[in-house]
């Protein structure tokens, strides 16, 4: 039995994503990700800057006069969701964890799949798969998806991306367009990224929060790791400590862009004190314009 307050955060998750999707978003998805192939649809008579290639010959030598093959475009994708669901998920100093942005962002993206009639799957993990719905279509495997985001407990607090890119692989028999919805503020993935950017359309939907990479002056703080649960004193008021902070989080983020480009995988940075929106349709923009181009 789902407690009725998920079923509420359910809703009003359903309510702001899908007005999301019909105002800000038509379009756009459909536009960027393309289907499977194209499909033969007709013939038809040869019009004035049809393109020569696509003549049907045989069917041009009948008639006596040029016809040409018409196709239409194979609409069905598939697309995953995997979501990160350790511990460092679970911080954010501005309105939102990056956590709960990630799940409203997987319910947009959620919603626009079945705007356009493509099957949604879901995959949560932690340094391991942790739940897994196969892919379908309609709005009620949507909210069944949403539900789960929602209402999941992890067991497990630390991240294999790694191992979660290799169920992916194992689970799924055909290309995918892949939404993979994390911080990456673990390691030791590239293996796993590099061959499962080989087999699908993958999108790296990174998850970052300022505190992540500047130090305020606070004075004396005790952090902890969200996930080892290691704890330090750390004196913020020497600046020194301070901009080494920063210089390691940069160093990072550095190291994981080269990895993401350097493999042909797409991301998308989505920050918790800005608009995740404007972000993706920053990303939406950006494809397009390489898709024309």
């Amino acid at each position: 039995m789902v407690p009725a307050e998920i079923l509420k955060k359910v809703k009003r998750i359903e309510l702001r994503t899908r007005h999301l999707v019909n105002t800000v978003f038509s379009g756009e998805y459909h536009s960027v990700f393309k289907g499977q192939g194209m499909a033969f649809a007709e013939v038809r008579e040869y019009q004035l800057g049809d393109d020569v290639r696509t003549i049907d010959w045989n069917v041009t030598a009948r008639m006596g006069h040029p016809f040409v093959k018409v196709f239409d475009e194979e609409r069905e994708l598939t697309v995953m969701l995997m979501v990160d669901a350790s511990g460092s998920g679970d911080f954010g100093t501005v309105e939102q964890m990056k956590g709960e942005i990630g799940v409203e962002i997987c319910a947009m993206l959620a919603f626009s799949a079945i705007q356009n009639n493509d099957r949604v799957g879901l995959i949560i993990f932690t340094d391991e798969v942790e739940a897994f719905i196969p892919p379908k279509k309609g709005r009620k495997h949507v909210l069944r998806v949403i539900r789960e985001l929602l209402y999941f407990r992890p067991q497990r607090r630390n991240t294999d991306i790694g191992e979660a890119l290799d169920y992916l692989n194992n689970v799924t028999t055909r290309k995918s367009v892949v939404f993979l919805v994390s911080d990456f503020l673990a390691e030791g993935s590239l293996r796993s990224l590099r061959v499962a950017a080989r087999r699908h359309d993958l999108i790296a939907v990174v998850l970052e929060d300022p505190r992540e990479s500047e130090m305020p002056d606070v004075g004396i703080v005790e952090l902890e790791d969200a996930e080892t649960g290691e704890e330090i004193l750390v004196d913020t008021s020497h600046p020194e400590m301070r901009e080494l902070f920063t210089r390691y989080a940069l160093d990072a983020r550095r190291q994981r862009d080269r990895a993401f480009r350097s493999n042909g995988i797409e991301q998308v940075d989505i920050k918790t004190d800005t608009s995740y929106v404007d972000s993706l349709m920053r990303f939406f923009k950006m494809r397009s314009q390489k898709i024309r181009s």
